[in-house]
C-alpha cells in the first residue's frame, strides 16, 4: 500500500497511525499542500479531488477522505467496536470531527503555525467555533477514558490528529483537564 500524505497534516497522520498501529506494510509518499504537489496532473489522476490523504491500495484501487481510509484499513481490528451502538458511536464522533472541529482547529493551526497570521488577527468565528468544538471534546470525554468506552477506537486517531496541536492554533488546551490526559492516552496508545 502506498500512503500520499503531507506529515503536516493531522488528516494525513491519522491514516499513518492507523496503518502503524495495525502493523500494515506500506510505504509514505511525502506530498507537500504548500508547494501544489496535490494538483500535479500524476496526483490528480489519482485523485481527482487534489486532496491528501491518497492510499494506493495493493490491488491498485485509490482510496481518499482521511476518516474513509482509516475505517477501510481498521475493518475487523480493535479499533473498530463490535457492539452496532459503539461502532455507530464512533461514526458520530467521526463524522463531527470533519464537520464541527477540524475545520476550525485545524484551520486556525494552519493559518497561525504555516501562514503567519497572528492569533489575535483570526477570524472571530474560526476562533469561537474552535473554541466550542474543544469544550463539547472535554464534554463528551466525561466519564470515559476514550470517547467511545474504555478503549482506543477510530474516533480517538480522527480526533487526536489536530486537538494534540490545537495550542499552535492559539486554543489554551491546558484549561481543559479531560482532553489533556486523553490526548496522552491516545498517543501513547499509537506510540505517537
Amino acid at each position: 500500500m502506498k500512503i500520499y500524505g503531507d506529515s503536516k497534516s493531522g488528516n494525513c497522520l491519522k491514516v499513518r497511525w492507523t496503518a502503524e498501529r495495525l502493523g500494515m506494510a506500506f510505504d509514505w509518499i511525502e506530498v507537500d499542500i504548500m508547494l501544489g504537489e496535490t494538483r500535479t496532473p500524476a496526483f490528480l489522476a489519482m485523485n481527482p479531488a487534489g486532496q491528501a490523504p491518497t492510499v494506493i491500495l495493493d490491488d491498485g484501487r485509490p482510496l481518499a477522505q482521511s476518516n474513509a481510509i482509516i475505517l477501510h484499513l481498521a475493518e475487523g481490528s480493535d479499533l473498530i467496536p463490535t457492539d452496532a451502538y459503539a461502532r455507530a458511536r464512533m461514526l458520530e464522533w467521526m463524522f463531527w470531527e470533519q464537520y464541527s472541529h477540524e475545520p476550525y482547529v485545524a484551520v486556525a493551526r494552519f493559518q497561525v503555525r504555516y501562514l503567519g497570521k497572528p492569533v489575535a488577527e483570526l477570524d472571530e468565528k474560526l476562533v469561537a467555533r474552535g473554541e466550542a468544538a474543544l469544550r463539547r471534546l472535554e464534554d463528551g470525554l466525561a466519564g470515559s477514558a476514550y470517547l467511545v468506552g474504555d478503549q482506543i477506537s477510530l474516533a480517538d486517531v480522527a480526533l487526536v490528529a489536530y486537538t494534540r496541536l490545537a495550542h499552535e492554533g492559539g486554543f489554551d488546551v491546558d484549561r481543559l483537564p479531560r482532553v489533556r490526559a486523553w490526548v496522552a492516552r491516545v498517543e501513547q496508545a499509537l506510540g505517537i
